[in-house]
């Protein structure tokens, strides 16, 4: 299943780089990119078995209308709003939640890019304390169990993205590829 989610997820990267080169090398906000990208990937989508899920940018809610949390590194409970994530809204408790995309231009501070990877590392953990265990009725109190999270950070001068994958809270690999 994961090999067809990143499928997915690079079929959709590569239609957005080569048909929205114009509009992404005009400096729009990283809203805007994600805006796009999103459409791409819900195109895709919708072409599996996973056309009931849903492709939504900035997404903040969970199950029941609660804010969406993670906890850090320091067990300390954060409010979360992704980029762009892909999920059922708490319609398939199986398997809520597929992918979490977190976009930065090379501009932006490290600091801030820093805090969009430890994101996604949280995001894709099985659990927070390690005592989560699924019984096919309750959602766990914090978000986890993204399948793949994909750090997406474009660079307009020398039109490359590097795109970082992280899987089970864990960095998987990263690569480049141009526009």
């Amino acid at each position: 299943m994961i090999q067809e989610i990143v499928g997915i997820f690079e079929k959709a990267s590569k239609c957005f780089l080569q048909e929205q080169k114009a509009f992404i090398l005009s400096g729009v906000s990283e809203r805007s990119l994600c805006g796009e990208l999103m459409k791409y990937l819900a195109k895709e989508i919708n072409k599996t078995d996973f056309s009931k899920y849903h492709v939504d940018v900035e997404y903040n809610r969970n199950e029941g209308g609660k804010l969406k949390t993670i906890k850090n590194d320091k067990e300390v409970v954060i409010p979360i709003t992704c980029d762009i994530i892909v999920h059922s809204r708490g319609e398939n408790i199986n398997q809520d939640n597929l992918i979490a995309i977190e976009m930065k231009k090379s501009s932006n501070k490290k600091v801030e890019k820093d805090k969009d990877r430890d994101r996604l590392i949280a995001l894709t953990k099985d659990s927070f304390d390690n005592i989560w265990s699924y019984d096919g009725k309750t959602f766990p109190e914090h978000v986890c169990r993204y399948l793949l999270g994909v750090y997406y950070e474009i660079n307009l001068e020398t039109r490359l993205v590097e795109i970082r994958y992280y899987m089970k809270g864990e960095f998987q690999k990263n690569y480049i590829v141009r526009f």
